[in-house]
C-alpha cells in the first residue's frame, strides 16, 4: 500500500513540475525602431541584408529580405523585434555581437 501512495505522490509531483515547465511563454524580443541605409554585404555565396547607421549594424532576417531588397542603398525606417546574439571565437573570446530584426514594419523611406 505504501508503495502505491509513494508512487502515486511522485506521479503527481513529475506532471505538475512538466505542466509547470510547460506554460513557461518566451518573452518576445523587444520592438525597436532602426534608421539607416539598407544595404547588402558578404559574399556571393552568404550574402546578408542589413540596416546600418554610424552606432550600429543591424542583419535582416532571411525571410524578411524580400520587403527591403528593393530599397538598398536608400535611408528607411522600420519597427522590428530585434534578437540579440554575442557571437564567440572557438578559444572563446567575444567576436562582436549580433543584432538581428525580424517582423520588420516599414516607417519611412527616404
Amino acid at each position: 500500500m505504501n508503495k502505491r501512495i509513494l508512487f502515486m505522490l511522485i506521479l503527481i509531483f513529475a506532471s505538475a513540475m512538466l505542466s509547470a515547465l510547460g506554460n513557461k511563454e518566451k518573452d518576445a524580443p523587444p520592438l525597436v525602431q532602426v534608421t539607416g541605409i539598407v544595404r547588402l554585404t558578404g559574399t556571393a555565396l552568404f550574402p546578408e541584408l542589413v540596416i546600418a547607421n554610424s552606432e550600429n549594424m543591424w542583419v535582416i532576417a532571411k525571410e524578411e529580405a524580400d520587403k527591403l531588397h528593393d530599397m538598398q542603398y536608400r535611408t528607411v525606417t522600420v519597427e522590428a523585434e530585434e534578437t540579440v546574439t554575442e557571437l564567440f571565437f572557438a578559444n572563446g573570446r567575444s567576436a562582436g555581437i549580433k543584432r538581428e530584426l525580424r517582423n520588420i514594419k516599414v516607417i519611412n523611406v527616404e
